[in-house]
């Protein structure tokens, strides 16, 4: 698999975007990057978005990717929990800010959107997809992908610690999760239900505890101004936990 980060932050600039993975050109996951990220004609080469929740940096694309597929008279399949479907119906699609591109065209809606289960594994584009429940402040999910050689990843999306229940449901080679603040922040990272460095070493710690490895670490989510002092404190917890930890941008590709 080749996973693309279109964007890995979670604030958008001229050098930072939302967050947003591709893997091998046709499966996003997150969408806040998505369409300012691809051309057109790439768009209409994705063949499905996961969406971990329903918080604005990660669907605000999903409005924009809809109007490109209505245009071509063709179907984009998004697939993520009740909570985002009922978000996406009740205040973007809900034909005021945007058309509901969940039921137009009538004859060939332009958002093919399915309920996932959580612990229910979905072929979905080739891949077999697990969403797994992790603690935010909204109901969320991470997303274990499975490629036809057995190559798997998993995106914890935006979290807080206490992953134990979670890490026994996932076995990934790569492991992209998020550290939106440093550790001055612990408080508000906590509240919010975000991760800073040390709270990430705790659940790799704990990680290790129940599945006798570590994955090779990525992170994504920074807030920007905050990055190079996230910077340092990650450096500090990968020569503890004795693995490296790499730090995502825009632009770069992965190979698992």
């Amino acid at each position: 698999m080749n996973i693309r980060f279109l964007g890995a932050h979670n604030i958008e600039s001229q050098e930072t975007g939302c967050i947003c993975l591709l893997i091998d050109d046709v499966l996003a996951i997150d969408a806040g990057a998505l369409t300012s990220s691809l051309s057109f004609a790439a768009q209409r080469a994705l063949k499905a978005v996961l969406l971990t929740h329903r918080h604005y940096d990660h669907i605000r694309d999903v409005p924009s990717l809809a109007m490109n597929f209505y245009h071509s008279g063709t179907s984009v399949c998004v697939y993520s929990t009740k909570d985002v479907y009922e978000t996406l119906s009740s205040y973007l699609f809900d034909g005021r800010l945007y058309p509901n591109f969940l039921e137009r065209p009538a004859e060939n809606p332009a958002v093919r959107f399915t309920i996932m289960e959580p612990y229910s594994i979905e072929q979905i584009a080739g891949y077999s997809v697990l969403p797994v429940p992790v603690n935010h402040s909204v109901t969320t999910v991470g997303y274990q992908v499975t490629s036809p050689e057995g190559k798997a990843l998993f995106y914890t999306a935006d979290t807080g610690p206490g992953l134990e229940e979670c890490w026994q449901h996932v076995s990934p080679r790569v492991l992209i999760t998020e550290v939106t603040l440093p550790d001055r922040f612990s408080e508000i990272a906590l509240e919010a239900g975000h991760m800073t460095p040390t709270l990430l070493k705790q659940e790799m710690l704990t990680f290790r505890k129940v599945k006798g490895y570590l994955p090779e670490i990525v992170t994504v989510h920074m807030s920007p101004e905050m990055e190079d002092e996230i910077r340092i404190q990650i450096k500090d917890v990968a020569e503890t936990l004795g693995t490296p930890i790499t730090i995502a941008y825009e632009g770069m590709q992965l190979q698992v």
